[in-house]
């Protein structure tokens, strides 16, 4: 059962980080690794697959949020909003490989669901940046070769 609550504990924080919330996985999987009660491998799966899955969210929430950028709610200024698309085409889809990084990630995800980015090619790339992402820090602390 802690195995069990350590992997949904990881999950969680995955998806938590990925998305528009503030929220840190990186640490949750370090501590995980350094008791080296876990299978590293099987953490990191975990940690990548909520990581895309919160990315896939915000994918999701940008394809839905155009209806709504008249309304005096909408977060975002029609201003910012150009702006951001504007960068989007700038640098194109292959920026999708920086979704990992903190501040520009999560609001990039969102961007590209705003500019209709074919969810096959969103998912490729954000999974290749936040796999690397989490292999590379389980390869810096010695888990993984």
């Amino acid at each position: 059962m802690e195995d069990l609550a350590a992997y949904a504990g990881l999950f969680l924080a995955a998806l938590l980080a990925a998305t528009l919330i503030p929220a840190q996985s990186e640490s949750v999987l370090t501590a995980l690794l350094l008791a080296g009660r876990h299978e590293p491998t099987l953490l990191v799966a975990v940690a990548s697959i909520g990581n895309v899955l919160g990315s896939f969210v915000n994918w999701l929430l940008g394809r839905a949020v155009e209806r709504y950028r008249e309304r005096r709610w909408f977060p975002a200024s029609p201003k910012q909003l150009e702006r951001a698309q504007r960068h989007y085409r700038r640098f194109g889809y292959w920026s999708l490989l920086l979704a990992w990084v903190p501040i520009i990630g999560d609001p990039l995800t969102l961007v590209a669901g705003i500019m209709r980015e074919p969810l096959w090619r969103f998912l490729l790339l954000v999974a290749v940046g936040k796999v690397g992402r989490y292999v590379a820090i389980a390869a810096g602390l010695g888990f993984l070769i």
